[in-house]
């Protein structure tokens, strides 16, 4: 009998199971060629997994809201403690960036190159600035912007700016749809 070790996920990544536990992946996300998805992990409708990520649900559980997106190089993991990873919906974490043990909420921001550690919260539209490393236990509030190395809150977000944030998880949406259709052909 042979044992399978990986499926390919709708798009090319891969799937990895751990200690029996398969990630899940919503028919119409896209998990793209690279990207490597491991143990209890969830990834919700329209939401997209883009180049070389690694998704590791090993010693807790990650999930992934609807239409939610973690852009190139991006570390999405838990906290050996067992703290899971949630990412709600409609989140975009931008390229290289590193979620561990942490809570986004809805319309939640991580930018690029930027770190969370374990037990952050970040609320409903909510930003950590690009670069920006929110250290252990810190919470940024509904619609605050965050930013430095260790992050601090600089100002509240505007409706404008809330939009614009937004626009950019249906850009991703969008386009994670495209590059599907294209390597479904």
């Amino acid at each position: 009998m042979t044992e399978i070790l990986s499926r390919v996920a709708p798009g090319g990544g891969m799937l990895y199971p751990h200690n029996g536990i398969w990630p899940e992946v919503h028919e119409t996300a896209f998990i793209a060629p690279g990207s490597q998805v491991i143990g209890d992990v969830v990834i919700g409708a329209g939401s997209s997994i883009w180049f070389n990520c690694v998704l590791r649900g090993d010693v807790a559980k990650i999930r992934v809201g609807e239409n939610s997106n973690i852009q190139d190089g991006s570390v999405v993991h838990v906290d050996g403690g067992g703290i899971d990873t949630i990412i709600g919906n409609e989140v975009l974490i931008g390229h290289m960036a590193m979620v561990h043990g942490t809570t986004i909420e809805d319309r939640g921001f991580v930018g690029l190159s930027s770190v969370t550690m374990d037990g952050c919260y970040i609320e409903t539209d909510g930003m950590l600035a690009a670069g920006a490393l929110l250290s252990p236990g810190k919470r940024i509030g509904n619609g605050e912007m965050w930013i430095g190395r260790p992050a601090k809150k600089v100002r509240d977000l505007d409706d404008d700016f809330k939009a614009g944030m937004l626009s950019g998880t249906h850009h991703y949406r969008d386009l994670a749809q495209k590059y599907l259709s294209e390597l479904q052909k």
